[in-house]
């Protein structure tokens, strides 16, 4: 490929690894960052002779590229965004620009919801059975950056909506939708029809020799199915017994079918429990079939695999009390989820960033089994506006360790207590992360 002016904006674990791999490759990159760049990703500039500007986006520079490359933290309504558009510049995501550089397969992890274990679950069902494997996009390290320094014969690669956006000529081999429901409507114009617009773009470039698996049940995938023209082989998974499913439940054995072969395996033998972790370990399990992955290999990754942090993470029993971190469960369906699986009664943790969020997903759960909701935000009129007449007791909390405390005094041996906001971190937090660890830290403070 000819020498480019490539810009990066976005100095974090994805535009720093698109950097690495545009010097690498022989062009030349600047990066520019509006906020503070990491000293570990500093570093890795700085190692790589790789120019850079912080806290600022030096407008002539960035404008002088032939291509730009943009984290997918940067929304495409941000005015330098707007400014590269307007000269007819190219703006394409790391994923996009990785893919131009290897010829490894590549199997592409997408949903509202479930994908993160999903793709850690797959992943770990590759490396089990040999494979070398790198696990890419929202988890692992950046994809660019591993096609820089490494090589592997297969990625297992977590796509957000917002990295979907930005990529054009890239294919899956293997592309997997778990499940579309309202999220990020704020970065789509609030409109319901370009989210799913943007997570279809998973089938792009798929052949007749590509595989797509994806929830059969789910209605608004449904309905864009019946729009498109998929060249790909279908692999859809239920939970019933659906004559067209590659992967469903009979008789508390979860089946795979692809094709000749067949497997199963009892469900309750899969290592993570609750209905939507029946779907991650579905989608796993085909992904891992297509590639021919020994049935024995399946079965026993899926069976030894430990849960995701953050996701219906056990935390402690105290007093008789259930802890349980679901924070990131950043949006309504996660959270529906979480409470799906929930068998005693619950003192439910809401709150944060409001993303345009509709509850009348989870008011049944709620009304069936939620006793008390603690409102952790800084503004939390809409949930109180809601949920104010569906459960005996409502409170509000401006801290993690405020939170936790009123959930203590609410619950009561043999209750659970779960954090699953449905909301975003930002408010009050750095990330679901930070979130989630303040919990654990409270929770565990409880001990002593």
């Amino acid at each position: 490929m000819e020498k480019k002016r490539i810009v990066v904006l976005g100095g974090g674990e994805s535009g720093a690894g698109a950097a690495v791999l545009a010097k690498v490759k022989g062009h030349d990159v600047w990066l520019s960052d509006m906020g503070a760049i990491a000293p570990k990703y500093k570093a890795l500039l700085d190692e790589y002779e790789i120019a850079y500007e912080e806290r600022e986006h030096t407008e002539a520079r960035i404008l002088a590229a032939d291509e730009v490359i943009k984290s997918p933290g940067i929304p495409d309504t941000a005015p330098i965004i707007a400014k590269v558009k307007a000269k007819n510049i190219p703006v394409i995501s790391e994923i996009e620009f990785a893919g131009r550089y290897t010829d490894a397969k590549m199997v592409c992890i997408t949903g509202s919801n479930g994908k993160t274990t999903t793709t850690l679950l797959t992943y770990h069902i590759l490396k089990e059975a040999g494979l070398n494997v790198g696990l890419a996009g929202n988890v692992g390290k950046s994809l660019a950056l591993q096609v820089a320094t490494e090589k592997h014969d297969v990625y297992v690669i977590e796509l957000s909506s917002f990295q979907l956006d930005n990529m054009y000529e890239f294919k899956a081999n293997i592309a997997v939708l778990m499940n579309i429901t309202p999220d990020h409507l704020d970065r789509y114009d609030h409109k319901m029809e370009n989210y799913v617009a943007a997570k279809f773009r998973i089938l792009q470039n798929q052949t007749g020799d590509d595989s797509f698996i994806f929830w059969e049940n789910d209605p608004i995938i449904a309905a864009q199915l019946k729009r498109l023209k998929i060249e790909a082989k279908m692999y859809p998974f239920s939970e019933e017994d659906e004559t067209s499913a590659s992967a469903y439940l009979e008789d508390g054995k979860v089946i795979f079918h692809t094709g000749d072969s067949e497997m199963e395996i009892p469900r309750d033998e899969l290592a993570l429990k609750g209905l939507h972790n029946l779907y991650n370990s579905m989608a796993a399990g085909l992904s891992a079939s297509i590639l021919n992955i020994k049935k024995d290999v399946i079965r026993r990754a899926l069976e030894d695999f430990e849960a995701v942090e953050h996701r219906l993470e056990y935390v402690a029993t105290i007093d008789g009390v259930r802890y349980v971190n679901d924070s990131k469960a950043t949006n309504v369906n996660s959270c529906w989820y979480a409470l799906e699986s929930m068998t005693t009664p619950v003192v439910l943790i809401l709150g944060g960033k409001d993303k345009g969020n509709d509850y009348t997903e989870i008011e049944a759960f709620v009304k069936q089994k939620v006793k008390a909701i603690v409102c952790m935000g800084v503004d939390n009129a809409k949930l109180h506006a809601f949920f104010d007449s569906k459960v005996p007791a409502i409170a509000d909390a401006r801290s993690m360790a405020e939170a936790v405390e009123k959930c203590r005094n609410f619950a009561t041996d043999g209750d659970t207590v779960l954090l699953s906001p449905c909301c975003a971190s930002f408010d009050l937090f750095k990330s679901y992360e930070d979130r989630g660890e303040q919990f654990k830290a409270c929770v565990n403070a409880l001990k002593k």
